[in-house]
């Protein structure tokens, strides 16, 4: 539907080519009387013309047949211009929905772009946490719909296998490793903590290794886990790019050589720094410390020089909020190397707060500092967490409930999307009991004359989807996708409570049935997107 407008847009004359896409933004009004669909291009267009948005609204829907497609189309406001779709017309696209099923709703917007998408990246050293998990979910969800809508996706986890939090896994775990051989060995002042060092220690023993081992042991032993969460959780990944591999094929110092030749690196007080300062950040940093050791950021200019190498036409980063003030230097870095600051986009995904009927959960025995995503996992499913991951923006807050999750009711969101599709497919595996079922495209031929206004408002909802996807997909938000499907299954679910779906009527039954399998094709793909299952039955 919003394509049909778009299209209109671009064909009536009025010059949108120095807009952006997000300028030419197709929205739902918030009340029905200010039609189906609307746009504020007017009012963006206003400054680059120097005109009323309304002369420039009036202008556009002069150029408008409306015969076919609209009932009417109006201005609203400041300069809004409200669409309302002829009910023939959302009947029609309704039925090649239900024809096409995916097809109708793929939108080749990447055609064939690379993407690169680096997410998770947690230091080997403990386990993951539901900030990690977060991550995860924001990070696979984003590559599921930009894959859904034509880009070719690289998933990428970048390991922090090399410099002191490493050395720190180890000393942890050979301190434990002593005390468990009855040695009096304190643990580091640093180190980490938790049952897990000790379980770590206990497998080590049995190794039978030599203790100069004991450091690479651990954290491929923690690597281990972190990637069998992952896979528990439904998230993959293409690459794992290791940080040792970086300095033993020597491209930590390559790059720092380059950077120098190009004027952007030089010594001072015994170290050598990056002049970040020259291209936006708030100071120079250091690169090589005094005592010759390289800090972590000069890993992370070769990593991101390697990325940029590689050819991509996007490269996205997904990193926890406590990374905020490092964007500048790694955009100082992007710009070093002759690209444009924002060929690097980072997403920031905020922590999780776990409650249990409202109260905060206490830490973790296993973590000894957090609860881990394994835990929760465990607990609720891996279907539910991720959900719930998602009902929020990347960067908002995020409290998730444990007993909530749990409830099989509205007030889990999962479940009640979920129990939607399963719903749907319960009412259909009741009418294939009956002699005079085919199949499903017979649904292509309903009589929507018979829908009443409620049906219709299901209708146009289950129609929106290709917008809200590809708002989604421009934006880089799965979020939103979540948000719609939650609203989509409230509707369905008010509906099946007030009208029967299958009756005595077979031509109404009929109807309700295509309006079914229209809404159960929307939330197969929504939750595919979302990497969480589709139920036939719960």
């Amino acid at each position: 539907m919003d394509k049909i407008i778009r299209d209109i847009l671009e064909k009536s004359g009025i010059k949108l080519a120095d807009l952006s896409v997000r300028d030419i933004e197709i929205e739902i009004p918030k009340e029905e009387g200010f039609g189906d669909l609307a746009t504020p291009v007017a009012m963006k267009l206003a400054k680059k013309l120097k005109k009323a948005p309304k002369k420039i609204a009036e202008e556009i829907i002069a150029r408008i047949e409306i015969e076919d497609v609209f009932q009417k189309i109006e201005i609203a406001g400041p300069g809004f211009i409200n669409f309302t779709f002829k009910k023939d017309f959302l009947l029609a696209e309704l039925k090649k929905l239900i024809l096409k099923s995916d097809l109708y709703l793929f939108q080749d917007i990447g055609k064939g772009r690379k993407v690169q998408i680096e997410f998770v990246s947690a230091n080997p050293t403990g386990p993951l946490h539901l900030g990690h998990g977060r991550g995860a979910a924001v990070g696979s969800a984003l590559s599921h719909l930009l894959e859904s809508a034509g880009y070719k996706v690289e998933r990428e986890y970048y390991i922090n296998d090399a410099g002191r939090q490493v050395q720190l896994l180890g000393l942890s775990v050979l301190a434990r490793y002593n005390q468990l051989a009855g040695k009096d060995y304190a643990l580091p002042e640093d180190g980490y903590r938790g049952d897990y060092i000790s379980t770590i220690a206990k497998q080590f023993n049995d190794s039978r290794l030599p203790v100069s081992d004991i450091t690479d042991f651990s954290y491929k032993k923690m690597l281990y886990d972190i990637k069998r969460d992952l896979e528990d959780f439904g998230v993959t990944f293409h690459h794992w790019q290791s940080e040792k591999e970086l300095y033993e094929n020597s491209h930590v110092q390559d790059s720092i050589d380059e950077l120098k030749k190009l004027k952007y690196v030089y010594e001072q007080d015994g170290a050598v720094w990056f002049r970040s300062t020259a291209l936006g950040d708030d100071k120079d940093r250091v690169i090589i410390k005094q005592d010759g050791e390289y800090t972590y950021f000069a890993s992370d200019i070769a990593y991101h020089k390697k990325k940029i190498e590689k050819g991509y036409d996007e490269i996205i980063d997904i990193w926890g909020a406590d990374h905020h003030g490092y964007i500048p230097r790694v955009q100082a870095v992007i710009q070093a190397l002759g690209y444009p600051k924002d060929s690097l986009r980072i997403l920031l995904v905020q922590m999780v707060t776990l409650l249990s009927g409202g109260a905060p959960v206490q830490m973790s025995k296993r973590a000894g500092e957090f609860i881990t995503l394994r835990e929760v996992m465990d607990e609720i499913g891996a279907d539910t967490t991720k959900f719930l991951f998602l009902t929020r923006r990347h960067d908002s807050h995020l409290e998730v409930d444990i007993e909530t999750a749990k409830k099989e009711s509205h007030e889990n969101p999962v479940y009640y999307v979920q129990y939607a599709h399963a719903r749907i497919n319960s009412i259909f595996e009741k009418f294939r009991e009956q002699e005079n079922f085919s199949d499903i495209h017979s649904f292509s031929d309903f009589n929507g004359s018979l829908f009443n206004e409620d049906e219709m408002s299901l209708a146009k909802k289950t129609l929106y989807y290709p917008m809200i996807f590809r708002n989604a997909v421009i934006a880089r938000e799965p979020h939103r996708i979540t948000f719609y499907l939650q609203e989509l299954a409230g509707m369905f679910h008010t509906n099946y409570q007030k009208y029967r779906v299958i009756s005595e009527d077979i031509e109404l039954t009929m109807a309700r049935l295509a309006l079914c399998e229209a809404v159960s094709i929307v939330l197969r793909h929504g939750l595919k997107i979302l990497g969480v299952k589709a139920p036939e039955k719960m």
